[in-house]
């Protein structure tokens, strides 16, 4: 049936991009809000009557509700046949798995990734197309035109499906498959990973603990960590998904993830510690007493990627984000490799993946995966971590150590201002451009500024260009200062500054992150006046 005089636009006050549409959970529950939304989605996609369709996520706060929703309307809609996780579960990696191993037409992944979960904090949906990755700017502007102007949303009217049991079942003549969430997604691995040298690992001298902050990769940690690679239990701590994660914030730093950070700097620390977020996507890795930065993760996989089966052969090639260092850079040119720098956000990522131009890519938010998916995969960064400990046999740090002698070290830094109001953080970033002019051929931070500019980007594949994708202070001996705003989160702006300096002497390789960079903290807090403007005096997160 249609629902018609629909009053509310699900995008009002934000715009859309991969990150989906993201609210607090009571917009969400307006009436006639997600299916807005949704309506939208279909309307713009194409002609997907008699196709398959992947629906899931994180587990969060009205997770189930929206799914049921989702079902509905993709009978009336046109779908023969749906797949959805087990209990609504599908982290975002393994949707974008499910999609590319049973052919979907594309997937509605439920997720605010690692924005906090209840009823009283945030929700999100977004789509992703038959690759299995985010859909590019075409669709998600076409499904915004959508939601300004429409009128009615399609729905059958029936009785709820069982999410709990796995099976077949007939929705108004459309099939819904409750699938296991896990064992696609789990045998995926087991295709790219050594795993008879990773139990070896964990049945030798080695302890590790896995976080999954009471979010969605609590059951694939358990099943493939304990139960296949053969961890002992309680290795997954926080394992089980809870619908406001247990209180906290999923976010895979040093600050959010505080719990494994004390436990990884504490008394008897074991070996490997790592945690991922509330969708499944992102990861940090830790050693005893020892972190490894995003940026120098993405950098170790691609130095050491001929250590994993599912890499032996080689890479084509490695992506970063531009707010990324330049670590990567430095593996790529000795492995005679390109190495691409696009904007933050995995769409751009997957247009080269799908040429076959690169195989690894990473963010410096915590993000890494490869071409095996369209989405980065913490659980699969971590499985990539335990791959070359068991083969290298050396410890995190040693690992880094030895990187750092043969590539030298980006020492990299990034500062958060979370819930910053919208209006001062756009003069942050304006006053930083005001400068554009006057800042190159000076000295800043004891190094001469080479170049200023807002980051472009065109893609090779596509042509498509990106524009005003971060602020940036060049200088000649290749340290930078970034600047960017953020739109993951649901209230305010978030600036984002990257500060980064490479030092080639080893013998300068073992200071703080923020010692060595500590000229440059202060060199771009003068000259974006971001405390005058913000009112802020520190950062909310630094990683």
């Amino acid at each position: 049936m249609q629902i018609e005089a629909v009053s509310t636009q699900p995008f009002e006050g934000q715009r859309p991009g991969t990150s989906g549409l993201r609210k607090k959970v009571k917009v969400f529950q307006q009436a006639h809000y997600l299916e807005n939304f949704v309506q939208s989605v279909f309307d713009s996609i194409g002609d997907f009557v008699g196709q398959t369709l992947v629906v899931g996520g994180d587990g969060r706060y009205y997770n189930r509700e929206a799914i049921q929703t989702i079902l509905k309307m993709a009978a009336a809609n046109g779908f023969s046949k749906v797949f959805v996780g087990q209990g609504g579960i599908l982290s975002t990696p393994a949707a974008s798995c499910v999609i590319r191993k049973y052919g979907a037409y594309g997937g509605l992944i439920l997720s605010a990734s690692h924005n906090p979960a209840g009823p009283d904090d945030d929700f999100g949906i977004k789509y992703n197309i038959g690759s299995g990755g985010p859909a590019p700017e075409s669709v998600t502007e076409a499904i915004y035109a959508g939601t300004q102007d429409i009128s009615y949303y399609d729905i059958v009217e029936c009785a709820d499906v069982n999410l709990d049991q796995t099976g077949s079942f007939e929705l108004v003549g459309m099939q819904v498959d409750v699938i296991d969430a896990v064992a696609d997604y789990a045998e995926l691995m087991q295709s790219l990973f050594d795993f008879d040298a990773i139990r070896g690992l964990l049945s030798d001298d080695f302890s590790m603990v896995f976080d999954a902050m009471h979010a969605v990769t609590g059951p694939y940690a358990k099943i493939i960590i304990e139960d296949m690679l053969g961890a002992a239990d309680g290795t997954v701590m926080n394992g089980e998904p809870k619908e406001d994660f247990g209180g906290g914030h999923p976010d895979p730093n040093l600050t959010y993830a505080h719990e494994l950070v004390d436990i990884l700097y504490g008394d008897d620390a074991p070996d490997f510690g790592a945690a991922s977020d509330g969708d499944g996507d992102r990861n940090m890795i830790l050693g005893n007493h020892f972190f490894v930065t995003p940026s120098d993760s993405l950098a170790v996989m691609a130095a050491n990627a001929q250590l994993v089966p599912g890499y032996a052969s080689g890479i084509s090639g490695v992506a970063r984000s531009m707010p990324t260092s330049a670590a990567a850079d430095r593996v790529a040119e000795s492995l005679g490799l390109d190495c691409y720098e696009t904007p933050t956000g995995w769409k751009f990522f997957g247009n080269l993946m799908d040429a076959g131009r690169v195989t690894l890519c990473g963010e410096e938010s915590f993000g890494t995966g490869s071409d095996h998916v369209r989405e980065k995969d913490g659980l699969w960064a971590v499985l990539f971590w335990l791959n070359i400990l068991a083969v290298r046999k050396q410890s995190v740090e040693s690992i880094l150590t030895d990187h750092w002698k043969k590539f030298g070290r980006n020492y990299y830094s990034r500062h958060d201002y979370e819930g910053v109001d919208s209006a001062a953080a756009a003069q942050v970033l304006q006053h930083v451009r005001d400068q554009f002019s006057s800042l190159p051929g000076t000295q800043l931070a004891g190094r001469m500024v080479e170049n200023c500019d807002d980051f472009a980007y065109t893609d090779p594949v596509d042509g498509s260009v990106s524009e005003n994708q971060g602020v940036r202070i060049l200088f000649e001996d290749g340290s930078r200062i970034i600047y960017r705003l953020s739109g993951t989160g649901t209230s305010g702006a978030t600036i984002r500054l990257y500060l980064e300096s490479y030092e080639a002497d080893q013998n300068k390789h073992g200071l703080d992150a923020q010692d060595a960079l500590a000229d440059m903290i202060a060199a771009a807090g003068e000259v974006s006046q971001l405390q005058q403007l913000t009112g802020r005096d520190k950062p909310t997160v630094i990683t």
